[in-house]
């Protein structure tokens, strides 16, 4: 055999002397086969390092992967990271493998991955929705019994469980904190594209504490970024304007970087900042960072036993699992609104 092939079920039967059926019959516990020749085909399978195709047998016979496909947006973001690890943690013990793929927030990449982890008949399908995908191709395979979980962002056209962290309340919490430490001008540096749902849900939770204190929603506050550059060039447009903001909200944490970034560039250690999501690092800065930080390893957690409830034969209604955000006071939220005559002297 060629060192360089990884090793068939026909080499292990040669090795052995049997024919590959019996190999199969052995590894497969599907047919009779003496102690003898059991303990023979695994040891030439051990010898040889080979791997039985799994997925080939699955397709074969009629059953599932022994996998969990998940799609998330980007591989590199530290919060679907902590994520995938704690699905990975909690269907561990289930024999169950994790396969991860990133969509890059786009739709037909989303359904290129989705439609691969369907073809390998994964036992569960679990997928961070990207803006505008349209998810009522998977309505067949729900209807089937496969149990798909919308991690961050509820799903479009598809009714499933979602589980969601409680960014509305985790925003407002921010504000209205800054808010508390009199901040009167607010500015919010959201997500792109502006339709994604956390963001949609995060201004919507800075405009309610907005609201709440009787201060107006000033357009002008009101920016975007998708990349930490982009967003200390949004920072800069903030603080240049006429009447600028004191006080920052990152919408999420990629934001949050460009933000500090910017303000140390410009040597700007007047503006308070608070940022949803928490951030690597984030006590080492000066000051250190106040965040309104969600809790990635709930999220995983909460999607992963829900999906094993449902491979459990749990078939109630659709429902969706709000993660509870909290804030962790630092330091750059709490520095205090300059005095009436000082706020027009930038």
């Amino acid at each position: 055999m060629a060192a360089s092939r990884r090793p068939t079920l026909a080499d292990v039967a040669r090795e052995v002397g049997v024919s590959a059926k019996t190999v199969s019959r052995v590894l497969n516990e599907d047919g009779p086969a003496s102690a003898r020749t059991r303990e023979q085909v695994l040891a030439a399978v051990a010898k040889l390092g080979f791997q039985p195709n799994l997925m080939a047998r699955n397709i074969r016979v009629g059953g599932p992967d022994t996998t969990i496909g998940l799609v998330i947006p980007d591989l590199g973001n530290p919060f679907f990271g902590a994520v995938a690890s704690s699905i990975e943690d909690t269907v561990r013990d289930r024999g169950l493998t994790l396969l991860m793929g990133s969509s890059a927030d786009d739709p037909g990449r989303e359904r290129a991955l989705t439609d691969k982890f369907l073809a390998r008949r994964v036992s569960v399908l679990m997928v961070v929705p990207s803006v505008g995908a349209d998810h009522s191709h998977l309505k067949p395979h729900r209807a089937a019994g496969l149990p798909v979980v919308f991690l961050d962002r509820p799903g479009v056209g598809l009714a499933t469980d979602s589980v969601v962290s409680s960014n509305r309340a985790g925003a407002h919490d921010g504000v209205a904190h800054l808010i508390a430490h009199h901040h009167r001008r607010i500015g919010f540096i959201g997500d792109l594209p502006t339709r994604l749902y956390t963001r949609r849900e995060r201004l919507a939770g800075y405009r309610a504490a907005l609201q709440e204190a009787g201060l107006p929603s000033d357009r002008s506050l009101i920016t975007n970024a998708h990349d930490q550059h982009g967003a200390s060039a949004a920072t800069a447009q903030l603080l240049g304007l006429a009447d600028p903001p004191t006080a920052l909200f990152a919408g999420n944490n990629i934001v949050a970087l460009g933000i500090v970034t910017e303000l140390a560039r410009s040597g700007r250690k007047d503006v308070a900042v608070v940022a949803f999501d928490d951030v690597a690092l984030a006590e080492a800065l000066e000051p250190a960072l106040t965040v309104v930080a969600q809790d990635p390893e709930e999220i995983g957690r909460t999607a992963a036993t829900t999906a094993l409830a449902r491979l459990d034969g749990d078939t109630s209604r659709a429902r969706t699992s709000t993660v509870p955000t909290r804030l962790i006071v630092r330091g750059s939220g709490e520095r205090p609104a300059p005095a009436p005559q000082e706020a027009t002297q930038y």
